[in-house]
Order: structure tokens, then sequence, then C-alpha cells
């Protein structure tokens, strides 16, 4: 069964039972490129609107084109007080949201509650919407409240030292470690050379903290990383919804490789061709 086939709460519910689920942050503002990465066999794509260029009409055909590829998909708004922007993402169709810079159980409430229809939450109901085109209106919204994955991002120090209140929230799906802000915001990448804040101690200590109380709320842990080659290091701590990093690394490291592949056959037959010197490589 796909992904998109699956429930929000059977979702959900394979995760919180260990169960990875596997996906991917779209950066670049393509709803070809959206649809092509949902046949790529990924369990999720994230449209990540905090940091790509898309506006509401290109998010609109970028969610439909994930639907048609069959995996689920997520939108990653503006923060606890995007209000407009959880209300586009989620009436255009998208599984879920991811809400960044949480960093207190106050924020995370009100991120929760601009989800959830009435009574549980405040979001507004409105027909007709792509999100109810599938069950209609009551089949939509009678069981929104708890298809909905809702996910809150964890990239700062106060997150961390109010860690406990938020993962008790009600409402709250998962937890979403941000190794980078999280860094940036303790002061790591001013201590420590790259790479090493990534495997320092005091990252080691927010994520012991984060994975203690997730665990305690029945909260799943989520996680974003560049490459495949800690995912095994975050399965083995209990982190199941994990991104593989985005579209534009994906392409950046395909290319890569072929770049890579012909400097050498370019040498092998004694011809001059190296890759043009970048930032990026």
């Amino acid at each position: 069964m796909s992904g998109a086939a699956l429930s929000g709460a059977e979702f959900k519910k394979q995760l919180r039972a260990g169960q990875p689920k596997l996906g991917l942050f779209l950066n670049a503002h393509s709803p070809t490129v959206a649809e092509q990465l949902a046949h790529s066999g990924y369990d999720w794509l994230l449209v990540d609107t905090q940091h790509g260029p898309m506006g509401y009409e290109k998010l609109s055909a970028m969610l439909s084109g994930i639907s048609n590829g069959g995996a689920k998909s997520m939108v990653r708004v503006g923060g606890f007080a995007d209000r407009p922007g959880i209300q586009q993402a989620l009436d255009l169709g998208a599984d879920g949201v991811l809400i960044p810079y949480i960093n207190s159980a106050e924020e995370a409430r009100q991120a929760v509650s601009c989800t959830k229809y009435p009574t549980t939450g405040t979001r507004s109901v409105y027909f007709p919407q792509r999100s109810m085109n599938k069950a209609g209106l009551l089949g939509y919204a009678g069981g929104a409240n708890t298809n909905l994955i809702v996910a809150l991002q964890v990239e700062t120090a106060d997150c961390i030292k109010n860690m406990a209140e938020i993962a008790a929230v009600p409402g709250v799906d998962i937890l979403f470690l941000g190794q980078n802000d999280l860094c940036m915001s303790m002061g790591l990448y001013e201590k420590y050379e790259f790479p090493h804040m990534y495997t320092s101690p005091e990252l080691g200590a927010a994520t012991e903290k984060l994975v203690a109380e997730a665990r305690k709320n029945n909260v799943i842990l989520g996680l974003f990383l560049f490459g495949t080659a800690r995912v095994g290091e975050f399965l083995d701590k209990g982190f199941t919804f994990i991104s593989i990093g985005n579209d534009l690394h994906h392409l950046l490291t395909q290319a890569g490789a072929y770049v890579n592949d012909v400097e050498g056959i370019a040498k092998s037959k004694g011809k001059s061709w190296t890759r043009r010197t970048t930032a990026l490589f």
C-alpha cells in the first residue's frame, strides 16, 4: 500500500510502532520535480515554503504532483503564527505541516490550534477545497483532527530547555530535530570546527533530552539529515521520520557524481577536462 493510500492516522501509528518513513524536502518551486520525486520511492515529500520561493499557486501545483506520485505530502510553513500559511497548506490538500522555530509550550499550543478544527482548535472550515475532494466536507473535516500530521521543529536552545512542556502539548505528533539551527542557537558553530559540532557532547545531550521527552509522551521523532551516512545511527535512537536532504542537494550530489566520473574518463583518454571551480564542490 502506498503512503498516500494510508490514512494519516495509520501513517502515524506505523511511525509510533517503529516503522521508518523516509522522505525529502523540496526547495525548488517545481511541480514537475515534485511529481517525479513522488515516484522515487520516498514515503513523504515536504514542500519547504519557509526557505523556498513558492507561493500558494505553485504550492497547489506541487501538492497535486506529490499526490499523483503516491507520497504523503507535508508543508513547512513560516512559524506558529503563520495561520494563513497553515490554512492554505491544509486546504490545498497537504497531509500535514511542519512548524519551525518553536520555543515554548504556548507557541506549540498556538501552532497545534491552527491545524485543528473546533472545538479542539481554531482552524477555519470552508467548502469546497481540494482537501475535501475525495471524502467531501464531512468526510474530510470529521477525520482531519486525527489524520493530519502535526510536526514541530526542534531547533533552538529554548526549545530544548522547555522540551518537557512542549512534548506534553496535546496534538503534537512529531518533534522534528533540526541540527543545523540548533547547533547555531547553542553557539556550537563558534565553539567547534565544522563538522564536529554535530557529534559534540552538547548536541548529544540536547538530543537525548528530546528523545526522552518524546518517548514519555508517545511523540514521533523526526530529523533532517544530508545524505545517508547517519541514518542507521538515528534509527537506533528511535527516530522514524527522517529526511535524507532536499531536492537541490540531490541534484547537486548526482551532478557531482557525473562530473567526477567524466573527469576520470577524460583523464583515462589523455584529454584535459576538469570541472569548473565553484563554492559547492
